[in-house]
């Protein structure tokens, strides 16, 4: 099987913890140059020097907020000039919780534009690449909330869905220039965004933390949150070439939890 991702350049977003920064590790062990991007330079600075370079991988990163439009574009088009990126993986914090009914239209608004809106822009900065190299890998990190709406979490559900539609279409438009375009679902992953909800919900439901925690684990079949690396293993894997065939999917990493087939 062919992981090798040697000469392959990776553009990563949220690339300095949790799940992004797990993936650029990942895709670095394979041979891959990883371009991290995110807000925070000394953040960067550190990621940076955890990727593995055994391989002769040069990794770069980028300082940008995906809600500064007019800036990350003009950095993407600088940095495309060092070379074609062949791997994308849109990776961005999902929306504060709350229940639908609550919910105020700017939040909807917000959550379009980070997700969906710069999702679709870096796709089309960095396809016409891809298309010269014969090689594409779109890899967009979404929730299991595509298959089943999570509670109080009303704007993420609706913005989620929203982009598993946009992946598929631009799946079917893509695959012909042998450019692949999969989600994936992550299940309950410790991160900070999990901490954050834990104790979002231990505040609505006046109870514990450990409590809540607990619940939440007792409900995954393999009993336990997962890893980071669990969930950028996977996403190695989609970014291959062992996964060319491997298009327009949404493949949940939960632990079995998602109740549906």
């Amino acid at each position: 099987m062919n992981l090798s991702l040697e000469n392959k350049r990776a553009l990563v977003c949220g690339s300095t913890q949790g799940i992004g920064f797990a993936i650029a590790q990942e895709l670095a062990l394979l041979g891959a140059s990883c371009i991290l991007l995110a807000r925070n330079e000394d953040a960067l600075k550190k990621a940076i020097t955890h990727l593995d370079e055994g391989l002769g991988q040069r990794h770069d990163y980028i300082v940008a907020d995906l809600a500064n439009a007019p800036d990350l574009h003009a950095k993407i088009e600088a940095h495309l000039h060092k070379g074609p990126v062949h791997i994308l993986v849109n990776n961005s914090g999902g929306p504060a919780p709350g229940a639908i009914i609550d919910a105020k239209p700017a939040a909807f608004l917000a959550a379009f534009e980070q997700h969906i809106i710069r999702s679709q822009e870096l796709t089309q900065a960095l396809v016409p690449g891809m298309k010269k190299e014969g090689y594409g890998r779109i890899i967009n990190i979404v929730s299991t909330s595509v298959r089943i709406p999570i509670a109080n979490l009303g704007v993420s559900n609706t913005i989620r869905g929203a982009t598993a539609s946009w992946a598929k279409t631009m799946a079917n438009e893509l695959g012909k220039f042998q450019i692949t375009v999969n989600n994936i679902l992550p299940g309950l992953t410790r991160t900070q965004r999990l901490e954050s909800l834990i104790a979002n919900t231990a505040k609505r439901k006046n109870e514990p933390v450990e409590k809540i925690e607990q619940d939440m684990q007792e409900e995954i079949p393999l009993g336990h949150f997962a890893d980071p690396l669990e969930i950028a293993a996977v996403a190695a894997f989609l970014a291959s070439p062992a996964a060319s065939y491997v298009n327009g999917t949404s493949i949940p990493v939960d632990g079995g939890k998602t109740g549906s087939i």
